[in-house]
């Protein structure tokens, strides 16, 4: 399996609940597909593809990925309770304050091999992992603020539409907002 490495600049422009998460990078290292396109996809607790909510392809290696101001689709969300956060750095006990609906966003790239500007079923996912000095980047999509804390000093302060965090684990969990200036380096299985 031939691997290339994905550095990407990431900038959050969300100022507010309603504003938009825009992810934007280069791609770097082998020879990219002219076809390749990256996509955020929502994906249910235990890591099943759900829905892309956004793709754009990568041209001239490079790319920017917007995420919609609207909400993910009714299916693609799933209520947020302690049993359900498998995310990076949790591990319990885990306490959620108040009731929230919760989508959770990963960065996927496939070959748009029909070049019709969507993903088809035919043309597989693969999955891109995202991290910054060993902090991984992790995207969720909630209806309404609320806080997400664990062991370790996991701590996750959500508002309500798009965040982005890097989350550090070691011996502790160190969980940051995500900052315009974030390069992000992502390694690509094909």
């Amino acid at each position: 399996m031939k691997t290339f490495t994905l550095a990407t600049s990431l900038v959050l422009l969300a100022a507010g609940a309603a504003d938009a998460l825009t992810v934007r990078g280069a791609v770097a290292g082998g020879n990219l597909p002219p076809d390749l396109r990256v996509a955020g996809v929502v994906v249910t607790p235990f890591g099943q593809v759900v829905q892309e909510v956004s793709s754009v392809p990568v041209e001239k290696g490079q790319f920017s990925l917007e995420l919609p101001t609207t909400a993910p689709s009714a299916r693609a969300q799933v209520a947020l309770t302690p049993q359900n956060v498998n995310w990076p750095g949790v591990i319990d006990p885990v306490q959620v304050t108040g009731q929230a609906q919760v989508a959770e966003l990963k960065l996927f790239t496939y070959r748009d091999q029909n070049n019709n500007g969507r993903r088809d079923e035919n043309e597989p996912l693969r999955e891109v992992m995202a991290d910054v000095r060993g902090a991984n980047l992790f995207v969720v999509w909630v209806n309404t603020d609320v806080s997400v804390t664990a062991s370790k000093g996991f701590q996750a302060g959500l508002k309500r539409g798009w965040n982005a965090f890097l989350v550090d684990v070691g011996r502790a969990v160190n969980v940051q907002p995500f900052a315009d200036s974030t390069v992000v380096s992502v390694r690509l299985g094909r």
